[in-house]
């Protein structure tokens, strides 16, 4: 079954290669949607795909790339289909 979610990424998230870290992570897992910077300093993550695999990677939002230090991660699911590719925004 396929899935969408809306994350919102907050801490040290902006700067330190979060987005297209997170690019390579949802490429590799096959899920589709984009990651851009938002004024407030997070980071939103729209996402799409099979459960487990969105799972699997909201799972990997909380650690994000070395130099970046996640606070919270609030995701909700959201009504979006078919999305392909994922962007950096």
């Amino acid at each position: 079954m396929k899935i969408c979610k809306l994350c919102i990424v907050t801490g040290r998230v902006q700067g330190v290669g979060y987005r297209a870290a997170t690019q390579r992570r949802a490429q590799a897992l096959n899920l589709a949607g984009h990651a851009k910077n938002l004024p407030d300093g997070s980071v939103e993550v729209l996402v799409y795909g099979a459960e487990r695999d969105i799972n699997e990677f909201c799972d990997w939002l909380w650690e994000g790339p070395r130099l970046a230090q996640v606070n919270d991660v609030q995701c909700s699911n959201v009504t979006k289909q078919d999305l392909r590719g994922f962007a950096v925004l």
